[in-house]
């Protein structure tokens, strides 16, 4: 029997949203509808957008959920309602991720997956220094070891440093940065501590680009760490299977966990427990300074 398709009308923020075909499935593995992916939304808004507002945000869209096709929407479409906050840089008019009302209407709209940039979208200057530890097999220990590798550095530099899962099969590593840097700085200080690590450890990481030369090794990118790139923001969720979710986590949880643990249906009880661990990322009380690590490079 066919599902029903009645709609659904929620107001936000003073917004009335039409909900359309919320029974349909975006995850069918996971048992995940439209509605169910909003009610997650809704749930988890607080602490994504701390992170997300005020970021050139890129969305993924998979109109017919996540076994259908798919496409990537940085522009924001002429349709959108005129209350949704937008930027325009370097001529695409991005969408700002600035309230509730913004994620509902976009995720009826099928954006499953939420990117963002580095930088807010009335500056170029990066926020944070970031790695993003991409495995080249399927064996999750080996990032895992490069984790506390990158950890053990950035203590070593007393750099505080914050770790989320990718909702793939990674890690992406953080450390907020006073506003003072540039991009050029930021990826010559990424440059240095990736091939630094590599040098010690040449069996295990690599920064070559090139993904037919990485062998069995595990890519350190610090190049995506630059302005209008991106990364997906703090609990959003992937194009997966089993709806995993880009998920922030304690360091002492990382040798112990395996990132298809952290979904749409296991996050919202999580967050509730722990509360919101990216919060020294998207509200930091203090952020750290590179100039010892910047002058080092300098005087060589």
């Amino acid at each position: 029997m066919a599902a029903p398709t009645k709609e659904y009308e929620l107001t936000i923020g003073g917004h009335t949203l039409s909900i359309t075909n919320p029974y349909k499935p975006l995850w069918p593995k996971a048992e995940v509808t439209k509605l169910d992916y909003i009610r997650y939304l809704l749930i988890v808004a607080k602490p994504m957008l701390a992170y997300a507002k005020d970021r050139l945000l890129t969305v993924i869209r998979y109109p017919h959920g996540i076994t259908d096709k798919h496409f990537y929407q940085k522009n924001t479409p002429d349709y959108a309602p005129a209350w949704i906050q937008t930027h325009t840089w370097e001529n695409v008019r991005y969408a700002l991720c600035n309230n509730e009302a913004t994620l509902i209407w976009m995720a009826n709209q099928a954006a499953l997956e939420w990117h963002v940039s580095f930088h807010l979208a009335k500056n170029e200057i990066p926020t944070e220094l970031v790695f993003d530890l991409d495995p080249s097999t399927d064996d999750f220990s080996v990032v895992i070891q490069s984790a506390m590798l990158v950890k053990e550095l950035l203590d070593e530099l007393h750099l505080p440093s914050y770790v989320k899962t990718s909702g793939s099969s990674g890690l992406q590593i953080y450390v907020p940065l006073e506003l003072r840097y540039t991009f050029e700085q930021t990826r010559q200080v990424g440059y240095f501590l990736a091939s630094y690590l590599v040098n010690k450890h040449p069996e295990l990481l690599t920064i070559e680009r090139m993904v037919k030369n990485r062998g069995s090794k595990l890519y350190i990118d610090y190049l995506q760490h630059w302005r209008g790139k991106t990364l997906p923001a703090p609990y959003s969720p992937r194009a997966k299977e089993k709806a995993t979710v880009s998920t922030p986590l304690q360091w002492e949880e990382v040798t112990q966990i395996h990132p298809t643990a952290f979904t749409i249906h296991t996050v919202p009880e999580r967050l509730q427990t722990l509360g919101d661990l990216f919060s020294p990322v998207s509200s930091p009380d203090s952020r750290a300074s590179l100039d010892r690590v910047l002058s080092f490079l300098q005087s060589r």
